[in-house]
């Protein structure tokens, strides 16, 4: 057979036991026709072959990004930046000139911002200081927390409170009125509104629908912060996307890309379901979605929960009490008698199940739920997933390996080890607690399978980034080594993030017959040093034999 497209002189890591190694790769049809030797594989050319010299450089499976927001992502590259801004007059400014560049935006919203960015409390006065006439926002880095001035709560019409489901909070102050933070993303989405944004947030915030159906200029808008997120992905060498938010409109805008040509990379969906949504017409919803969707590129087919928040602003729930606030714990999201029987029946139809749980507590909960599905149905190849784990009692480590449970986790997220600072997190976790914290070999040797990602927007979707945040990471006191090797690392990046997804049959690895995935890396990823793989960006990405990023340069 004749190959489309060739890739030689390679330094071939296919993440496949039984071939680890191998000089070049031939695809046809979309798909892998041939890993092996260099003169086997160039003898597969053609006159019509388009033959990549990577000039000794990594080859490997397309990353998987396990845990992300494409469509948040996408949109929020329009805003302002805040990642390595630091000080009042440092965002002062960059609002500033931010509102010159944007006269006519309705609000001004900004991202990246870590809780004590501003060096004092961020509030409703804080923020009218940097800029009073016009409404400004700051998202959380997490994205679990907003800061908006006076302008863009009256204009939300939440300056004088709102009601919000448990768990999610429009802050009060002592005079009466907003404070200016928002817990949550039922009490941000009124902001979010009135960026004109707020229909493709909707998958994280609520689950439902937008209503009134959006019209075709408002798709067509939708569309193109999606694909500016699959264009920013595809230049990380990202071809398989785990999306963390969802509902059906998000799959039918992706099905018009995918009809269209635009859907670069293979994106699952979850049906998100919410404490306040009555069970069997959820998941009737949720079987609807994974009925429709369900091809090589686009499916769904898995359910997201919200078991609580995020530690900074103590939404997380903890076992224990917050080492700076006696008393106060955090709550689940989910009640855990509740939880265990909607996961039981989730289990039950066939859907895998992936829940954001950050305090112990919370992974508790969602472990017990896990169990008690897995004691009423009996084992099966469901895949049950729990997201970020940032905390976790000793007791339950062992139990995500002897439950089958993939531990999604996020490299970057770590204090210290990317762009996110030690404090506040570190004081709010407490000294006791940091070797609980963050933990990845340890619940890999325990035997939970590993999944790892970003949570773009959250943090910097560049995996060459997140593999060095991985690799180079420092133990915090009193806590083991928590770093995995280059390999491990790598798997988690591919092989078991196909496999997390239920796609190891398509992707993940580089194997005659599977999809044409794959990434060619920037540099001889086994002989550079760590601390350096963020200075080697992506030469080319590959997805269903389709070139969808290449590095100037590359021929």
């Amino acid at each position: 057979m004749t190959a489309e497209l060739i890739i030689t002189n390679a330094r071939v890591l296919t993440m496949d036991p039984a071939r680890p190694r191998a000089e070049a790769v031939a695809l046809a049809g979309g798909r892998i026709r041939a890993v092996g030797a260099r003169g086997a594989i160039e003898a597969m050319a053609g006159p019509r072959t388009e033959v990549i010299d990577a000039g000794g450089r990594t080859l490997l499976p397309g990353f998987v990004e396990s845990h992300m927001h494409l469509a948040l992502g996408g949109v929020e590259l329009a805003h302002l930046q805040l990642a390595g801004v630091e000080g009042f007059a440092a965002v002062r400014d960059a609002f500033r000139a931010f509102a010159a560049r944007h006269p006519d935006r309705p609000v001004l919203l900004a991202q990246g911002a870590h809780y004590a960015i501003l060096g004092r409390p961020i509030s409703r006065a804080a923020l009218d200081e940097i800029l009073p006439d016009r409404p400004i926002a700051i998202v959380a880095h997490d994205h679990h927390t907003v800061w908006a001035n006076t302008a863009a709560l009256r204009a939300a019409g939440i300056l004088h409170g709102a009601s919000t489901p448990p768990g999610h909070e429009v802050v009060m102050g002592p005079d009466g009125l907003a404070s200016g933070e928002l817990r949550e993303f039922e009490a941000f989405t009124p902001i979010l509104q009135l960026a004109g944004e707020a229909r493709l947030h909707l998958g994280l915030a609520t689950g439902e629908e937008p209503r009134p159906a959006p019209d075709a200029a408002a798709r067509a808008a939708d569309r193109a912060a999606i694909l500016a997120g699959l264009r920013h992905c595809a230049a990380q060498g990202i071809t398989s996307i785990v999306n963390m938010d969802g509902n059906r409109y998000l799959l039918e805008l992706l099905r018009e890309m995918q009809t269209r040509g635009e859907l670069l990379a293979r994106v699952r969906v979850p049906f998100h379901l919410k404490p306040q949504m009555e069970l069997d017409a959820a998941l009737v919803r949720a079987e609807a979605m994974a009925r429709d969707f369900d091809d090589d590129w686009l499916s769904s087919g898995f359910v997201k929960m919200f078991m609580d928040g995020v530690i900074d602003s103590g939404t997380a729930f903890m076992l224990n009490d917050y080492p700076d606030a006696p008393g106060h714990r955090g709550q689940p999201l989910f009640d855990p008698d509740r939880f265990a029987r909607i996961a039981t029946e989730i289990d039950r139809r066939g859907l895998q199940i992936a829940v954001h749980a950050i305090g112990d507590g919370a992974v508790r909960v969602t472990l017990d739920g896990y169990e008690a599905a897995r004691r009423a149905n009996g084992p099966r190849d469901s895949r049950h997933r729990i997201e970020h784990i940032e905390l976790i009692d000793p007791a339950d480590i062992p139990r995500l390996g002897r439950l089958g449970v993939t531990a999604s986790l996020q490299p970057p997220h770590p204090p210290g080890a990317m762009d996110f600072p030690l404090q506040p997190t570190m004081d709010r976790i407490g000294r006791a607690r940091w070797r609980d914290a963050y933990l990845v070999r340890s619940l890999a040797e325990a035997g939970a399978r590993l999944a790892f990602a970003s949570d773009w927007p959250v943090a910097d979707v560049s995996v060459m980034r997140g593999l060095k945040a991985a690799l180079t990471r420092q133990p915090y006191p009193g806590a083991r080594d928590e770093r995995l090797d280059l390999m491990a690392a790598l798997r988690a990046y591919t092989a078991d993030g196909a496999w997390a997804a239920h796609r190891d049959h398509l992707t993940g690895m580089l194997r005659p017959g599977l999809a044409g995935d794959l990434v060619l890396l920037g540099c001889e990823i086994e002989h550079t040093p760590p601390g350096e793989l963020d200075r080697h960006p992506v030469a080319l990405t590959v997805c269903g034999g389709r070139v969808t990023h290449r590095a100037a340069g590359v021929v």
